[in-house]
């Protein structure tokens, strides 16, 4: 059975990553007041963060459409009996249900939609795993099942500046942003039920960077093979700093740099920093 492997433009994984891997990719997209653009196709993370600056207010975000997806899927059923397709929370996007639909409309393939539960490189690092699985000539199944395993462990944590543009964009409960913009609070966040909420609420950035960092370290010193993601939004010597202080104490583990790019950095804003890792 030929297995090929999908996943949406959320989880940044760099064009030259994707053709190695042979993943394909369906974009989702920012919408400014001159236009709609496709992230990682029409418009670059560089450019996106140098627009936001110059406008008032916030871009839109939107997801593929059904009518994309579907395109997809019927040029892949060209070549491929299956599809593993792994996509950001469905509890914050409809791209999941959107290509899970879309599986049902198409033949000639069959479609394993997979809800990652959460987004950016983590979301990248299951899909990596199916391609890497798909190569070796394992099942939809056995794929499928060994992503659910990975999700057993895989963590993801992550700051912002500012909370309004999560409020703003829907995507944490006001009353929540409302209090944590009034004390500055810089709470470190994560997914949980597929939807962001605060995990603990620290006074400073230092601080908040410093907790999620204590709790990466904490899983290493466990003695398990790690595979670790420091990502940041627009500012990646920021991430490298991390990176390099983790492996100070942690050298032999795998480790990368990623980025927040336009759609997830819309709602996190500039500045934001996240770490993701899962057991190997």
């Amino acid at each position: 059975m030929k297995v090929a492997v999908m996943t949406d433009s959320t989880a940044y994984i760099p064009e030259d990553i994707r053709q190695q891997h042979n993943i394909h990719m369906v974009p989702l997209s920012v919408v400014f007041e001159d236009g709609s653009y496709r992230e990682e196709m029409d418009i670059s993370t560089e450019t996106f963060y140098q627009k936001v600056k110059s406008i008032k207010g916030l871009p839109k975000t939107s997801q593929p459409s059904i009518g994309y997806v579907t395109e997809k899927l019927e040029e892949l059923a060209k070549d491929y009996d299956a599809v593993i397709s792994v996509h950001l929370s469905s509890g914050i996007s409809g791209t999941y249900q959107t290509v899970a639909s879309a599986g049902g409309m198409v033949e000639d393939i069959e479609v394993y939609a997979f809800d990652s539960e959460l987004s950016c490189m983590p979301q990248g690092f299951y899909a990596l795993e199916a391609a890497e699985l798909a190569k070796q000539g394992k099942s939809p199944e056995e794929i499928m099942n060994r992503l659910q395993t990975m999700k057993q462990t895989m963590r993801a944590y992550f700051m912002v500046d500012d909370l309004t543009n999560l409020q703003r964009g829907g995507r944490l409960n006001g009353a929540q942003a409302i209090v944590g913009s009034l004390l500055q609070v810089k709470p470190v966040l994560h997914f949980v039920d597929k939807v962001i909420v605060p995990f603990e609420k620290i006074r400073t950035r230092k601080k908040a960077i410093a907790r999620i960092m204590g709790m990466v370290e904490e899983d290493a010193a466990k003695g398990s093979e790690l595979r670790v993601v420091f990502i940041h939004a627009n500012n990646e010597d920021a991430a490298i700093e991390l990176q390099q202080t983790f492996l100070e104490k942690y050298p032999n583990m795998d480790t990368s740099i990623s980025y927040f790019g336009p759609v997830i950095g819309t709602h996190l804003g500039e500045g934001a920093i996240g770490v993701g890792w899962y057991v190997k």
